[in-house]
C-alpha cells in the first residue's frame, strides 16, 4: 500500500518540508531528472535521507509534491479590458519563469512527459495557460476590442512564446534587471501584439 506524506509517522515539521521542497525544485532545475536523487536533495536541504523517506517513498513522489508546491499555475484574469488582461497574463508568465522555480518550470516543459507522475502536472500547467489566454481573447473579441477573425491560437503563441523566449534569451547577469523591468516589458509586448492585430482596421 502506498503511504501518502500526510500518513507518514511523526508530525510534520513545516520548516523541514519547505527546505526539502526548495532543495528538490532547485536541484531539478539545475540537473534535470538525470541528476535528481534523494541523496542529493537531502544534502542540499541539510537533512537526513530518513527525513525524506518518512514523507515520500520514492524520488518521483518527492519531485511531484515539490513541484506542486513551488511551480505556479497561471490564473485567469478578467479586468474588463483586453489590454490589461493580456498584460497581467504576460506578467504571470514572466514571473513564473523568473521566479525561484523558473528553471524547474523549464525542465518540466522539457522532461515532464518522460518522468513518472509528472505528466499530469505538466498537462495542468499547459492547460491553465491555454484556457486563460483563450478566455481573455474571446472576451476581447466579444467586446469589439479586436477583430472577429483574430486567431486565438496565433495570439496565444505570440504572447506566451514572446514572454518565455525573452526570459530564456536574457543572460544570467541581466536576470535581476529583467525582473525589475518585467511590468514594462509586459506592456510593450502586449502593445506591439495588439497593434499588429488591429493594423487591418486602420487601412
Amino acid at each position: 500500500m502506498t503511504i501518502s506524506p500526510a500518513q507518514a509517522g511523526r508530525p510534520r515539521d513545516p520548516d523541514v518540508d519547505r527546505r526539502i521542497a526548495d532543495a528538490a525544485v532547485t536541484l531539478f532545475g539545475e540537473a534535470g531528472w538525470a541528476g535528481f536523487s534523494v541523496d542529493a536533495v537531502a544534502k542540499r536541504a541539510s537533512v537526513g535521507k530518513a527525513s525524506i523517506y518518512l514523507r515520500w517513498q520514492t524520488k518521483e513522489a518527492l519531485l511531484v509534491e515539490a513541484l506542486r508546491l513551488r511551480v505556479g499555475i497561471i490564473d485567469e484574469v478578467d479586468t474588463g479590458s483586453l489590454r490589461e488582461d493580456l498584460v497581467r497574463l504576460a506578467r504571470q508568465i514572466l514571473d513564473l519563469y523568473l521566479g525561484d522555480a523558473g528553471r524547474a518550470t523549464l525542465r518540466l516543459n522539457l522532461e515532464g512527459d518522460l518522468i513518472p507522475g509528472l505528466a499530469d502536472r505538466l498537462s495542468a500547467l499547459r492547460t491553465s495557460q491555454v484556457l486563460a489566454a483563450r478566455g481573455i481573447v474571446r472576451r476581447g473579441i466579444a467586446r469589439g476590442e479586436i477583430p472577429d477573425d483574430t486567431s486565438i491560437t496565433l495570439l496565444l503563441d505570440t504572447l506566451v512564446g514572446g514572454a518565455t523566449t525573452h526570459v530564456q534569451s536574457t543572460p544570467k547577469d541581466r536576470r535581476d534587471a529583467l525582473h525589475t523591468d518585467a511590468a514594462r516589458y509586459a506592456e510593450q509586448l502586449v502593445d506591439f501584439l495588439l497593434s499588429a492585430v488591429n493594423s487591418g482596421r486602420r487601412r
